[in-house]
């Protein structure tokens, strides 16, 4: 099993992805695929993202208890700036 901090980011990162390419089939699979490891593997429930610079928020309650993280806005958006400056390297394929 991943580490819940490794799943939360990736998790993040590709929804930021998914969020701003609603089109892109592999992007939403895969942020799907993270939210279920998220729910079954780790038991959270009531995830809410919120973004204030520098950085990104991730509350969530596991064990009866509300959990708040922060993620560093640069790194969790590194993925959508590299596939906006290089769309060609990033088809959408259905």
């Amino acid at each position: 099993m991943r580490s819940l901090q490794d799943t939360l980011y990736n998790w993040l990162t590709i929804k930021v992805v998914a969020d701003a390419r609603p089109e892109d089939k592999s992007a939403q699979d895969t942020k799907e695929l993270f939210e279920g490891i998220l729910l079954d593997d780790h038991k959270l429930t009531n995830i809410v993202v919120s973004k204030e610079e520098p950085m990104y928020y991730v509350e969530y309650d596991q064990d009866q208890e509300r959990h708040k993280v922060r993620f560093p806005i640069e790194l969790i958006d590194v993925m959508l700036e590299q596939i906006e400056n290089e769309p060609d390297k990033y088809h959408n394929y259905e």
